[in-house]
């Protein structure tokens, strides 16, 4: 498994990205048996014909190798690559977490973000949130540039006050939500907040307009929209 992580100015992990590497059987037993036979042939003519035509052979050993390497394992590199994009395409999830401090009360900043309906006012992927109750809303979020929108109904599902607020997309939501706060008092003086946010587009969403969802755009601005809040809070203004 390969991990990358993206970093913010303090150096903390802001976004994580996990994908795993195939290593399964994707060829049948005919494919198998094709591409040993196809490999060997290739193979052979490209070393009886190197010194004619080297450029020539040197294409043929690769394919050659390749081909025998994909009926001896029975794995597909391609294959394996090419249904690694479209599994990530139905299945990767939006993650962001940033931890920062902020110059202020740590009763004050989790009485600011436990009123949902603040959260728009500097997260900017968020067109609004309205609040039922204490514990239900509803939230719209609309893509980069303004292009497209989802909207869901949302839950809390922890929050002890002053220290954690917890909250995730409903049962038969069409999108699978959720995210966590932090707060804790700073040495320094100070809140400090760790802020964690995923979003996971529906199966089958291919074809019905959130591939925006997925897009680096969106996972920067939400990323950035995180970022703001420090600002805010402190200043009462919103940075570009």
């Amino acid at each position: 498994m390969n991990t990358y992580r993206s970093l913010n100015g303090h150096g903390e992990p802001r976004a994580t990205w996990l994908y795993e590497q195939s290593n399964v059987l994707n060829v049948s037993r005919q494919g198998r048996i094709a591409s040993v036979v196809g490999g060997a042939l290739l193979t052979a003519s490209g070393i009886n014909n190197i010194t004619k035509h080297p450029f020539r052979s040197l294409l043929r050993l690769i394919a050659g190798g390749y081909l025998l390497y994909r009926g001896i394992s029975g794995n597909c590199p391609v294959s394996a690559y090419a249904g690694r994009r479209m599994s990530d395409r139905h299945n990767s999830t939006v993650n962001v977490r940033a931890k920062f401090i902020v110059d202020k009360p740590r009763d004050e900043v989790y009485a600011f973000w436990r009123r949902l309906e603040n959260l728009p006012h500097f997260m900017r992927h968020l067109a609004s949130i309205t609040e039922h109750d204490d514990y239900h809303s509803h939230w719209i979020v609309k893509g980069p540039g303004g292009i497209g929108t989802l909207e869901w109904d949302a839950e809390i599902i922890k929050d002890e006050e002053g220290a954690l607020i917890g909250w995730r997309s409903a049962p038969g939501s069409n999108i699978a939500t959720a995210g966590k706060v932090t707060f804790s008092d700073a040495l320094d003086g100070g809140t400090e907040i760790e802020v964690v946010i995923a979003y996971r587009p529906p199966a089958g969403y291919v074809g019905t307009g959130l591939a925006w969802l997925l897009n680096s755009a969106f996972h920067r601005m939400v990323e950035k929209d995180v970022m703001r809040f420090k600002h805010y809070v402190e200043t009462g203004e919103i940075t570009a």
